[in-house]
């Protein structure tokens, strides 16, 4: 009788798999969750396609024939594939060598990478980090190839693919440098000042109110609210001035230092800023909308164990700025 794969039926093969591996019907019934007629039933099947005994009762157990062990190994490697192929895969983070790629500004990477690189140290000591850079790369073909794992970052309406989820919030506040005292500011006092605001793109890159869109993607590029700073000054004798607009938040110190400049900037890093260098901070004279500050992913990725778990550890990390901002 010949044996056609295509109308084989793999639960033989696994019955079959069972008894090698236990050398017993009663053992392999229980592994399998068949009764032990099922098994000899299943047994007498397979006997009869393939034309051998395949298993020999004896005193000591059910001993294999010659058949039986040749085909034994490449039966088990085939269904531990098959098993493979088909179950969600498992992930360790204590054991893993994965590297994740993420996306982030320099702001949220300062106030997240010191709480983040602590919980890997604990429990995934061995687990990799590239951060690339949110800003001047096509930020949504990116995630959509799968070379960015997660994005955090302030968007929009984030397009149907992607799955979203809110890490922090955040509003405006007013630094100068040094021991600098203003005093009560009002909006008067606010319009004299040259400022800094940090832009991570302009008109000429696209940006419409604040915003940059790609491949339905928006991200915020002005990391202030322009919005709310020019209502406040709209009936002062001068608009507002900015100074000095930069492409991130790294030289704010430095600029700062024995000068005349104030920036604007969000809290959770006026904080920071605080504890590192000689940094006041003022309220601003008005009130700034706040600011959701998100995890953002592809669709794909959904329910995938490494990536639940990244996000997990990412809203962990950020749990100090969720109570600063409460």
């Amino acid at each position: 009788m010949s044996v056609s794969f295509k109308t084989l039926d793999l639960n033989l093969l696994k019955v079959f798999d069972a008894v090698m591996e236990e050398r017993s019907v009663l053992r392999a019934s229980q592994k399998v969750a068949l009764s032990q007629s099922a098994v000899s039933h299943s047994l007498a099947r397979l006997r009869e396609m393939l034309e051998d005994e395949l298993f020999v009762r004896t005193a000591t157990g059910m001993q294999p024939t010659a058949r039986a062990l040749t085909i034994g190994p490449p039966v088990r490697d085939a269904l531990r594939s098959l098993e493979a192929a088909v179950e969600l895969p498992t992930f360790v983070p204590e054991n893993s060598t994965k590297q994740f790629t993420l996306a982030a500004n320099d702001f949220t990477t300062m106030v997240l990478a010191s709480p983040l690189l602590k919980i890997l140290g604990r429990e995934a000591p061995t687990i990799d980090l590239m951060i690339k850079p949110v800003t001047r790369i096509d930020l949504a073909e990116q995630i959509d190839l799968g070379r960015i794992d997660v994005a955090i970052g302030v968007f929009s309406a984030p397009p149907n693919r992607f799955r979203s989820a809110l890490l922090f919030e955040y509003d405006d506040v007013l630094v100068v440098g040094g021991k600098r005292e203003l005093g009560q500011l009002d909006k008067a006092k606010l319009a004299e000042l040259p400022l800094v605001v940090v832009s991570f793109g302009g008109e000429q890159e696209g940006a419409i109110g604040g915003f940059i869109s790609e491949r339905g993607l928006a991200r915020r590029s002005e990391m202030y609210d322009r919005a709310a700073l020019e209502r406040a000054l709209a009936n002062s004798d001068r608009p507002p001035r900015i100074a000095v607009s930069l492409p991130h938040f790294l030289a704010l110190p430095a600029l700062l230092a024995d000068t005349e400049l104030a920036a604007i900037v969000p809290r959770p890093l006026a904080r920071m800023l605080e504890q590192t260098h000689a940094i006041t901070t003022c309220e601003l004279p008005y009130t700034t909308t706040p600011v959701e500050v998100r995890l953002l992913w592809h669709e794909r990725v959904e329910n995938e164990p490494s990536h639940e778990w990244l996000h997990d550890v990412l809203r962990r990390a950020t749990e100090e700025l969720r109570r600063g901002a409460s």
